[in-house]
């Protein structure tokens, strides 16, 4: 006799079904929230709207105040240490070549900020250092414009105000070293503990708003995101770093660096992570006695091993990639039993990628990379049959495993240094594509399929220097899906410097993003596969106004217009009831942002930014779930003792958010502190970090996977982290 169907319960499934549907599909109980819960998310107005005035005049408040403190503290080391006006006034040129000011992901060769065709932000290891940031998460979280939500097992990505929760960051382009993260079954980006690679490896990281770049243009609906990573002489031959942090969190990190005679460099480094999480965790939605009063004990624990490589010679580069995250969930979420330790999803993401540049004379260079990835998603997910006569715990297995291998070439020529053409191809053969659901004992197998593709690609861009002070840029790209067929999608960007500090950026870019595997062939009960999808489409237009002045104050302001068309999103079949994605919505989103930040070497270095968007669904007056209006992010780090000893603080404020259901999450306010030393003892560094200082409590929007419709964040966290080199 066959057992009965499971409710869906896979990584990539946002769909929950009704307790009607999923007895007449599953015949099994499903966990939705009391009727008495539902109402304890309460509109946001009134009280609420008051609130959240409260909680930015709180943030500004706070910032303000160790921003005076920080100034009054530099003050007092510029008296002792001497003046120092060889830092001031210093033309754009010089201004540029203190600070770390080129990007590299926004055309395919390094060219410095100004001269890109998008809006950037720039985070440094420095950075990443004297703020404290543990994830890659945490670094992209104080990024102008952006946010994350988590969902105690995956990070979401937000920008410019459009981040469903669940949506596994298919809209942003995730490189390392220019390499493709996304995977090639849901198109997903790893941003948490799930991303492969350790904080400390980065040398830093480019954010580059919209899909301006013609070599990055799948994908990059919302932008592109480039991770450059440490080579051996940024690094001692040997270096340790341990941690320790609350909730049982312990990680540790080996790492060797060199730079050899004959011209070999090298970087080869491991990690691990080990995270007991919370003995106990309460969720409302499943306050009864029959669920443990709503206590997950022990559920929420995570681990991960990373290793990486990256070795350079002669003209080749050699990165080597891998990282293995174990994670418990104890959500409860898709309709699995509350209060188990055996619900979790193992995460395996690696590649291999060589890459030769050479110089052939006459103004040509020609860069080709060839590379092999590999992707593995295995869930383990706990049922309860007992209602259509089966088990009272039944292990099913849900897995996603994909293989891909690709080459691409790219020629690039300066003519006359004024114009820099480029132009390429990239041929990607996705060889293994395989999803399946199944249940472990008694076996019963629901769904299989494996599946291959290909995608080819084609493209040209051109930087001109039609004046002095005038940047003409042009792309245009082509790509072949074998499931869908080509897309050709141009972009353009006039850069004007009407004087040597101010630049205005006048950008226009069209991108795509193919409907993933999950999205188009996934089959399972309770879900509908759907190969007619076709891919997004949207049309961006941005104005930025780029400004430095003398004392090392940065200005950027832009304003921008996302109208995106054919969105895939899921939605209920009205015949069957199952879970389908079509491409019957578009979505429009408008809105300006701001950011001021001062960085002098060796004194106060502080950033405030400021971001309001508008995103609107033309087809319903509901709110877009999880889109902030407002978000206010600041920063600031300072010398206590020369050199040797910072002191920082970080702060992001978001208003309210709507939720699945129609209810909103408040607005928060999150400062967290970090002192950190370097050189107070020869080789050791030290820091300790607050986070969440002020032990707020507030709320993520849930997906529809999951039983309740928000889910609380962690309270106030600390963790000190020691390293040394030898």
């Amino acid at each position: 006799m066959n057992a009965p169907l499971p409710r869906k319960n896979i990584k990539g499934n946002r769909n929950r079904l009704s307790a009607h549907e999923c007895l007449r599909v599953a015949a099994i109980p499903c966990f939705t929230r009391p009727a008495e819960d539902s109402v304890k998310l309460k509109p946001c107005v009134g009280v609420s709207f008051a609130n959240s005035k409260f909680l930015m005049r709180q943030s500004l408040v706070i910032f303000i105040l160790f921003l005076l403190l920080a100034i009054n503290s530099t003050s007092i080391l510029a008296q002792s240490n001497g003046a120092r006006p060889d830092l001031l006034d210093k033309s754009l040129e010089d201004l540029l070549n203190i600070q770390i000011d080129t990007v590299y992901g926004a055309s395919g060769f390094n060219q410095i900020v100004t001269e890109a065709p998008a809006s950037v932000t720039i985070i440094t290891s420095e950075d990443i250092r004297k703020y404290g940031y543990r994830t890659l998460a945490d670094i992209l979280r104080n990024v102008r414009g952006f946010y994350v939500t988590y969902d105690r097992n995956y990070s979401y990505l937000g920008v410019r105000g459009y981040g469903p929760p669940g949506d596994y960051n298919s809209r942003i382009a995730l490189m390392i070293d220019g390499h493709r993260l996304n995977d090639n079954i849901y198109d997903g980006a790893l941003i948490g503990t799930e991303f492969p690679i350790d904080v400390d490896l980065i040398e830093r990281v480019e954010v580059i708003r919209g899909p301006n770049s013609s070599q990055y243009i799948a994908s990059s609906f919302l932008g592109v995101v480039n991770i450059i990573t440490k080579r051996g002489r940024d690094m001692p031959k040997v270096g340790v770093a341990g941690e320790a942090a609350t909730y049982g969190t312990y990680e540790g990190r080996v790492t060797y660096g060199n730079k050899f005679n004959n011209g070999l460099e090298m970087l080869l480094s491991g990690t691990f992570y080990m995270f007991h999480g919370q003995d106990q965790l309460f969720f409302p939605a499943f306050n009864s006695p029959a669920t443990n009063n709503g206590i997950a004990l022990n559920a929420d624990d995570d681990e991960f091993d990373q290793a990486f490589l990256n070795a350079s010679w002669n003209g080749f580069t050699w990165h080597g990639v891998f990282g293995s995250r174990d994670k418990g969930i104890p959500t409860a979420a898709f309709g699995t039993v509350f209060n188990v330790t055996k619900t979790r999803t193992v995460d395996e993401r690696g590649y291999l990628d060589l890459q030769y540049d050479r110089t052939l004379g006459q103004g040509w260079s020609v860069t080709n990379r060839i590379y092999f990835d590999q992707y593995n998603n295995d869930g383990t997910y706990v049922y309860d049959y007992t209602a259509s006569g089966g088990p009272s715990r039944v292990l099913n297995k849900n897995f996603a495993h994909g293989k891909w291998w690709g080459d691409e070439v790219n020629f690039a020529k300066q003519i006359l240094g004024r114009q820099r053409l480029s132009f390429g191809s990239e041929v990607r053969d996705n060889f293994q594509q395989n999803q399946g659901n199944y249940d472990l004992q008694p076996f019963f197998q629901y769904f299989i399929d494996r599946r291959t593709s290909t995608i080819f690609s084609l493209y040209a861009q051109d930087e001109i220097h039609l004046r002095k002070n005038l940047v003409l840029n042009l792309g245009l790209r082509y790509d072949h899906y074998s499931i869908f067929g080509g897309t050709t999608n141009p972009r353009a960007a006039l850069i004007y410097t009407p004087w040597e500090k101010t630049s205005l950026k006048f950008l226009y870019g069209q991108s795509f993003r193919a409907p993933n595997l999950f999205e188009l062939y996934y089959a399972a009960p309770g879900n509908e596969a759907n190969p007619s999808l076709r891919p997004e489409t949207v049309k961006t237009s941005e104005l930025v106004w780029e400004q430095y002045f003398s004392n090392y104050f940065q200005m950027t302001t832009s304003a921008f217009s996302y109208p995106i068309h054919k969105l895939i999103t899921e939605e209920s079949d009205p015949l069957t009831g199952n879970a389908v994605f079509t491409n019957d919505e578009s979505l429009n989103i408008r809105g300006l942002d701001f950011a001021l930040s001062r960085k002098v070497p060796g004194r106060l270095e502080a950033t405030f930014s400021y971001s309001y968007q508008d995103v609107k669904n033309p087809s319903t007056q509901r709110p877009v779930t999880n889109s902030p209006k407002q978000i206010l992010q600041a920063g600031f780090a300072v010398p206590l003792i020369k050199q040797r000893v910072f002191a920082s603080m970080d702060l992001q404020y978001l208003s309210k958010r709507a939720t699945v259901s129609g209810g909103f999450v408040p607005a928060y306010v999150l400062p967290n502190f970090t002192l950190f030393t370097r050189k107070v003892l020869r080789g050791w560094e030290v820091s300790a970090s607050m986070y969440n200082a002020f032990n707020q409590k507030y709320e993520d929007p849930a997906s529809n996977g999951q039983a309740a419709d928000t889910l609380v964040q962690d309270g106030r966290t600390f963790r000190v982290k020691i390293g040394y080199k030898f």
